[in-house]
């Protein structure tokens, strides 16, 4: 019985101990949150006094120049005459890889891979393809699969693209299917020659 009695007393003092110490954790949050209320309200408080300060200043100065002559004529907005952005083409549900088709030109070595320029196509009746604008530059592995037949001399095969940097360093000549697999990194080029270009 004594042991029990023991037991009790100081698991009474534990718990005493305990409700000492969360009482004054508890205030110490809500003052803290209170702080920053206060801070973020002096904040808007001073940020609002700035803008009001820099409206009133605009203002005047705007008042000031409006004597000095007649105001611009609204100009027509005219199209944006830069060239369509290069989006990566992604794989169809099932496939995996996505095609784009393209001149391929302009390699260079680079200390990390070879530089090569794509010039978009787009096939339209019967196997043939035009120009869509789009002209990106893309840095592939030196180890990059090709499959070739004119860049090769009509002999079908295939290659490595370190083996034609100086085939395709010239402009725009080769026509190649470029195959991007799902994370939009180039996997292989495929030499076009089913394709007719305008």
């Amino acid at each position: 019985m004594a042991d029990e009695t023991g037991l009790d007393d100081h698991l009474a003092r534990l718990a005493a101990d305990g409700r000492r110490f969360a009482v004054p954790m508890a205030a110490e949050q809500i003052r803290v949150r209170g702080d920053r209320r206060r801070r973020r309200k002096r904040a808007v408080r001073m940020s609002g006094g700035v803008l009001v300060a820099a409206a009133v200043a605009v203002g005047g100065l705007s008042l000031v120049l409006s004597g000095r002559g007649p105001a611009p004529t609204a100009a027509k907005p005219t199209p944006s005459l830069s060239a369509p952005r290069f989006v990566p083409p992604t794989p169809a549900p099932g496939e995996e890889y996505a095609v784009e088709i393209g001149y391929v030109y302009d390699a260079r070595v680079l200390a990390d891979g070879i530089q090569v320029t794509v010039k978009q196509l787009r096939t339209e009746r019967r196997g043939t393809a035009v120009p869509t604008g789009v002209v990106h530059k893309v840095t592939l592995s030196p180890q990059t699969p090709v499959e070739v037949e004119q860049v090769a001399g009509g002999k079908p095969g295939d290659m490595r693209l370190a083996e034609l940097v100086d085939r395709l360093s010239g402009g725009p000549r080769w026509v190649f299917a470029v195959d991007y697999d799902g994370e939009g990194r180039i996997q292989s080029l495929r030499e076009a020659v089913w394709l007719t270009v305008e």
